[in-house]
């Protein structure tokens, strides 16, 4: 289709000024302020050349920001310098470090806010009302003995009073050999304050067990005066009965240890020790002692650290390298030794039993080959007694004679009283 002819010079427009010999002057925009305004666009309207469409343009009297013309579009340019953004996004602040906190967690401490006497046939309980030590007040609508309240109460000293007989308030009794065990059960039931719609409590509840223990059998007579003899049953259990313990001591040897817990390099001290009473003086020896992981001697693997066959030896620094060995003996009636930790290489349980056979003798008796306590110390065999020439017969056997071997009771000849005991270690690796 041809283009329309566009005339020469546009056609004069009524209300239009024209200038003298040339173009009418262009009609500004609506909107568009007058000539010569700052920053305010002027815009005209020309006819283009022959064939061409009509376009708007706007230009700035002095400002930056034009249009460029197009065709069909408008777009801008940039005409000036533009000032640097300063202004940034505001940000977090930063949380200084806190230094380390030394804390250590309480742990509860156990306290004596119970006592109990048992007469004839009465139990009479008293009980603080600081039950826990905590300075918490217990109620005594809280707390009961067998189902049993409180029979009196001291609001100065803070005391809750319980009285009962022996039959009542839910006991329980028990028949031994020789004794009778009357149990009561003091209970501790935490409810919360009537005065108040909180439905919390500031303390545990607690079941503190109460037992009354009557010998059976009593020396009893017609006359109102008490035999000063003692009676022949007494005297020849006294003469039979030895009594003998193993215990696990502290690093210093002056007290039993609280905890049976070791680890790897650590060393365990034994005591071994036999309680005298009526008897004359006596000397302990340790027979055997036999390590497992499980709590029977007979399970495998086993390890026996100390042994007896016609010798009495600590053999285990001998065979290991290891620090184990018995100290010297200060006292006849006890005997101390230690033993390196170690684990079972096969069987771990992470447990160890030590099944020990200890045995006495009169201690004005002399030490022989089957009576001494010999370790290897110093690459040489010494006793604990000073007994080192008795001690060579480690590297060998002494001539142990058949049957005289004490296993758990009396032996012959009435010379020796041995006790199997048996202690739990749980070693852990460090």
């Amino acid at each position: 289709m041809p283009r329309p002819q566009v005339p020469a010079s546009p056609p004069f427009v009524p209300g239009l000024p024209r200038a003298a010999g040339g173009p009418p002057v262009p009609r500004l925009s609506p909107g568009c302020p007058a000539a010569g305004a700052r920053q305010s666009p002027v815009c005209a309207r020309d006819a283009a050349a022959s064939g061409a469409r009509q376009s708007t343009s706007c230009s700035f009297a002095s400002g930056t920001v034009g249009q460029l013309q197009d065709s069909g579009s408008v777009q801008q340019q940039l005409l000036g310098p533009v000032k640097e953004l300063t202004w940034k996004y505001p940000e977090m602040p930063v949380e200084p470090t806190s230094p380390p906190v030394q804390f250590q967690l309480r742990e509860p401490v156990s306290v004596s806010s119970v006592a109990a006497t048992c007469d004839e046939n009465m139990v009479h309980v008293q009980v603080k009302k600081d039950l826990f030590g905590s300075g918490e007040l217990i109620r005594a609508s809280d707390i009961s003995l067998g189902g049993c309240g409180v029979t009196g109460e001291d609001s100065v000293a803070q005391l809750l009073y319980f009285q009962s007989y022996l039959q009542a308030c839910g006991s329980q009794v028990v028949m031994t050999n020789d004794t009778l065990v009357y149990s009561f059960s003091l209970t501790y039931i935490p409810t919360a304050a009537s005065n108040t719609s909180a439905p919390i409590v500031r303390s545990s509840g607690a079941v503190i067990g109460i037992e009354c223990h009557y010998l059976r059998f009593h020396n009893v007579s017609s006359n109102a005066l008490q035999p000063a003899w003692i009676p022949y049953a007494a005297t020849k259990i006294a003469q039979e009965l030895l009594v003998f313990s193993l215990k696990l001591m502290t690093d210093d040897w002056q007290f039993e240890r609280p905890s049976n817990v070791y680890y790897m390099g650590d060393l365990i001290h034994f005591e071994a020790s036999v309680k005298q009473y009526n008897h004359v003086p006596l000397r302990v020896f340790v027979d055997s002692c036999l390590v497992t992981p499980y709590p029977y001697a007979a399970s495998a693997p086993s390890y026996l650290f100390i042994q007896t066959m016609g010798e009495v030896c600590l053999v285990d620094s001998k065979l290991t390298g290891s620090s184990s060995r018995f100290l010297p003996r200060t006292q006849d009636f006890k005997l101390q030794f230690q033993l390196e930790a170690f684990r079972f290489q096969q069987g771990d349980t992470g447990s160890l039993y030590i099944t020990c056979v200890l045995k006495a003798t009169a201690a004005a008796s002399p030490t022989d080959a089957e009576h001494k306590a010999c370790s290897f110390v110093g690459q040489k065999w010494a006793g604990a007694g000073g007994e080192d020439q008795l001690c060579s017969c480690c590297d060998g056997t002494c001539g142990l004679h058949v049957g005289e071997r004490s296993v758990c009771g009396t032996s012959v000849h009435q010379r020796l009283t041995s006790l199997c005991l048996l202690t739990v270690l749980f070693l852990k690796a460090k």
